[in-house]
């Protein structure tokens, strides 16, 4: 049987190909969500048309963004029982409790006020309607939560027993608050919190360089820096202590980050390399002194453990095998993760300093609240068309910035765990369905891919559709919402509008 072709290796791709796909999505729902909810809020702070024009017209992209990622989420639930059935069997007990949390309170949270939020525009108060998209929101992060918090005991199994070959869980709340997932969780928020960040500024600046919508667009483009630089640093500082826990727990995958064959103290940090990283040799990097130790162990001069002495301590306690993960995938993940992450940042920095308030407009250059912001370097003397075409082009860019780290990190998490699909506890090759054969992984997997491509295409063409349609205009009934539950109409049993 040719490997490539194995039930397992298919099946495998199958699942990375699917995850990848809905975890576009779900970044961009977590951020959007609080984004717009916040918009609505300075709305009914201020009564200001601008506000209120932003949150309808965010609002509609994270409409397109959530229907989507319900979609592509209920496809992985299918894959537990086709093509991972002894996975299902051995952690049904320990995920049941956090799945059945996330589905009963976080789903519950989301499905019912976005409806209300939807088609309550007419028929709730201002303040309601605003509520009703916090509640939206933090639905969104309890979802995130509890899904993370099984991914973590994947990642750190603790809280359980085995019983018949099967782990049983025995603590709950040791499964929800272990270090494993709350840093995850952490990490996982400010990385969408990042994405949303470069997603507001990117299609911002694409209206702006148009001179379109410049009011609602200017507010989007500074609430998105902010929001792109804040997530960014914290970002920063979840890895920092992801990285930290990652060593304590899995030592193979830092190693593995790092292409580090042999120990070393202090072990140094390659930004970039170029040779065979997967032998071990004719390896030719540049290296930051010290920064793998810090990293790792928050020593400067500490030891890190190679990948030989780390692949020889886990046969000591395993058994015989090879714990290797895929090197290649594991060092050029672990980078693209940060490079991409990094790069939208430091984006979003140079905006801010760019667009920063006395030189948001140099003097005499606004004629009218229509006319674009210009950039400027110094007081009273803006940038030229070059240049600030130049950071127009570049942040509509960093729109993708944060999609592309999202998708690597989850590559590094999952594939850095190989040959476990439960570490330490179960490997992969015992998880998959004995039944399922080459030909029905093969069947199910071009089936599922077509049809993510096809959903692609969908997606794409509605984003694009309605970023180029651009804020609504207000009507006067959107600037005089009712004051009173079921809305200004004398017939409170007339249904509620259709909001988009």
């Amino acid at each position: 049987m040719d490997l490539a072709l194995a039930p397992e290796t298919l099946a495998r791709w199958q699942f990375g190909i699917t995850t990848v796909y809905h975890f576009l999505f779900v970044p961009l729902t977590i951020s959007l969500a609080a984004l717009v909810a916040g918009l609505e809020t300075a709305w009914v702070r201020t009564g200001r048309d601008k506000y209120l024009r932003a949150t309808k017209f965010w609002g509609k992209l994270f409409l397109i963004n959530i229907a989507m990622g319900v979609v592509t989420g209920i496809v992985q639930e299918f894959q537990f029982g086709m093509n991972w059935s002894d996975y299902s069997r051995f952690v049904g007990d320990v995920f049941g409790a956090p799945l059945a949390f996330e589905a009963l309170i976080a789903f519950f949270f989301e499905s019912t006020f976005i409806g209300l939020w939807i088609f309550g525009w007419d028929k709730l108060p201002k303040k309601i309607h605003c509520a009703c998209m916090w509640m939206v929101s933090i639905g969104t992060m309890l979802s995130a939560y509890f899904i993370l918090a099984a991914n973590s005991w994947m990642q750190h199994p603790v809280g359980y027993r085995m019983n018949n070959g099967r782990a049983e869980l025995t603590d709950f709340w040791r499964v929800l608050s272990q270090d494993t997932t709350l840093v995850v969780v952490f990490h996982t928020l400010t990385a969408a919190f990042l994405t949303g960040g470069a997603f507001m500024v990117g299609i911002a600046a694409f209206h702006l360089a148009r001179k379109k919508h410049v009011p609602v667009m200017r507010t989007s483009l500074r609430v998105g820096l902010i929001t792109l630089v804040v997530a960014g640093a914290l970002t920063a500082v979840s890895g920092d202590q992801l990285a930290k826990v990652m060593f304590r727990q899995q030592p193979m995958k830092m190693a593995a980050a790092e292409a580090l064959w042999d120990s070393e103290a202090p072990a140094p940090f390659s930004l970039f390399a170029y040779g065979d990283v997967d032998e071990g040799h004719n390896k030719v990097a540049i290296e930051i002194p010290t920064a793998l130790s810090f990293l790792a162990n928050g020593d400067f001069s500490s030891e890190v453990p190679g990948i030989n002495d780390v692949n020889k301590a886990e046969q000591e306690r395993f058994g015989p095998g090879d714990y290797r993960p895929s090197i290649p995938v594991a060092y050029w993940g672990f980078r693209w993760m940060i490079g991409f992450g990094m790069a939208s940042f430091a984006i979003g920095l140079a905006g801010l300093w760019l667009t920063r308030k006395k030189f948001w407009l140099a003097p005499g250059l606004r004629t009218s609240e229509e006319e674009p912001p210009r950039l400027a370097l110094t007081k009273g003397r803006a940038l030229g068309p070059r240049l600030t075409g130049w950071y127009w082009r570049i942040a509509l860019l960093t729109t993708g910035f944060p999609l592309i780290a999202n998708s690597w990190g989850w590559i590094f998490t999952e594939m850095g765990r190989q040959p476990w699909v439960v570490y330490g506890v179960l490997r992969t090759s015992d998880a998959v369905s004995p039944g399922v054969s080459q030909g029905e992984v093969l069947t199910s997997m071009i089936v599922f891919t077509a049809l993510y491509a096809i959903l692609a295409v969908i997606e794409v063409k509605l984003l694009v559709k309605y970023v180029k349609a651009g804020p609504p205009e207000l009507t006067d009934s959107d600037r005089n919402p009712p004051t009173r539950i079921g809305g200004h109409d004398a017939d409170a049993d007339k249904p509620m509008a259709f909001s988009y």
